[in-house]
């Protein structure tokens, strides 16, 4: 097919499929794809927060920073550990269902969050309800949606939507920043919990569950029926889990996203504001960086998703975590009061190599665990948060011991390399198991 002509030409159903998908001038996926990515932005949205907001917390309630990163730690974990469990809901339930509750559990944690007075209700509101919503709005539902509905540009749509995460952080860590810095912390969870619940109709009236509700095939692929809807999808998950962990590459891979979290959510999104702010840098413009970040965190993912398509997956990742760690160890040199031009290199960089990760990771688990990879990609997800929980709740208790952050960066360093030599030892070639149906 020409790839020119490609992306608007209809595709036609099987014989007596439901539909008209010729009145779709570009393919439903696409329309499909882009609802995915507003949703994801607006989920993203409260995790623009946790960093600003260790100050106000600790001068309003006198919360230590090692509570305040708990909390934060507890919402990175279950939105890692929610994310497999969300993906086989999906199977059951549909894709609108799931996204639609997952929306509503994040604004009503925001919500809720502007009444809190002790710091266990800033676990459960902000820790437990938006971890939960937000995990079930993960890179597996990016996943998910991927895989129902293309065939062909997997790897280029991979990385769009996981752009979507940055792009919300882009959209709104400066906004809040702002609101943060002139009305206070609890205009800003309002504004997030109203963000959240805003794309909720746009998830209801657009989202479709598979190309077959519309009579399409996917996007490069063959018309297929929709399957009957996956029952028992918590012991899917677990069993998937369970045979995955007998493999040699799926704690590769674990393993090495965990360190990918770490060094990303759980350190720079998390510590990098108050970080700058222990050196005299204002809130609004580390703030202003971290979004930074989020502007060439989409060139860099969706560049990534281009080189998943036409490269090594293996090295694509070593080089990008390689890359990281290298940059982690001058981060302490770099941060000053005032915005200086090796700080502005340094954003950019991490800003390339943000999730650029994502992509090769997914497709290493398409590779290796075939039909099932979306769950076992949960699962990888789910290692990252937990990764990111530790070191966004260590950071702030080495913060608290040391007075500085230093070590922290410097770990993360060298974690980082440890992640490029485990990303070069998965074997390419054949599956390494193939999971129970």
């Amino acid at each position: 097919m020409n790839p020119t002509t490609e992306s608007v030409a209809p595709v036609a159903p099987a014989p007596n499929a439901p539909g008209k998908p010729g009145r779709w001038r570009i393919h439903r996926a696409w329309i499909v794809a882009a609802v995915t990515f507003v949703t994801i932005i607006g989920g993203a949205a409260f995790n623009s927060l946790p960093g600003l907001l260790f100050d106000p917390l600790q001068d309003e309630f006198g919360w230590s920073r090692g509570q305040i990163g708990l909390a934060v730690s507890i919402d990175m974990a279950l939105y890692g550990l929610t994310a497999p469990f969300a993906a086989a809901l999906m199977d059951r339930f549909g894709i609108r269902r799931v996204v639609a509750v997952a929306l509503s559990a994040v604004a009503a944690g925001a919500l809720a969050s502007v009444w809190m007075t002790a710091a266990w209700q800033l676990m459960l509101y902000w820790g437990l309800l938006v971890g939960l919503g937000t995990g079930s709005m993960a890179l597996a539902f990016s996943a998910t949606v991927t895989n129902r509905w293309f065939t062909a540009r997997r790897g280029l749509v991979t990385g769009v939507l996981t752009a979507a995460g940055a792009s919300g952080q882009l959209v709104f860590l400066p906004l809040c920043a702002w609101i943060v810095d002139r009305h206070g912390w609890r205009p800003a969870s309002v504004t997030v919990a109203l963000a959240a619940l805003v794309v909720v109709p746009f998830v209801w009236l657009l989202m479709r569950d598979h190309p077959a509700d519309v009579g399409l095939a996917p996007y490069g692929g063959e018309y297929a029926e929709k399957p009957a809807p996956a029952r028992g999808a918590a012991r899917r998950t677990v069993r998937v889990l369970f045979d995955a962990a007998r493999t040699g590459p799926f704690w590769l891979l674990a393993g090495s996203f965990a360190i990918c979290g770490a060094s990303t959510n759980g350190l720079i999104r998390t510590h990098f504001v108050p970080s700058a702010h222990d050196h005299h840098m204002p809130i609004t413009a580390a703030a202003s960086l971290l979004a930074v970040i989020g502007i060439f965190d989409i060139v860099g993912t969706v560049f990534s998703g281009w080189l998943t398509d036409r490269f090594d997956a293996r090295r694509l990742l070593a080089v990008y975590y390689g890359l990281r760690g290298v940059s982690l160890l001058f981060l302490p040199l770099l941060m000053q009061a005032t915005v200086e031009p090796p700080m502005v290199f340094f954003i950019v960089f991490y800003g390339l190599d943000w999730v650029a990760t994502v992509p090769p990771t997914l497709a290493l688990c398409r590779e290796q665990y075939g039909d099932d990879s979306a769950i076992v990609f949960g699962w990888v997800l789910a290692s990252h948060q937990v990764g990111a929980a530790l070191v966004a709740f260590l950071g702030g208790v080495a913060r608290d011991y040391f007075g500085t952050y230093d070590v922290v960066w410097y770990a993360a360093g060298a974690l980082c390399a440890v992640a490029a030599l485990m990303v070069l030892v998965i074997r390419r070639g054949a599956p390494a198991v193939r999971l129970a149906a």
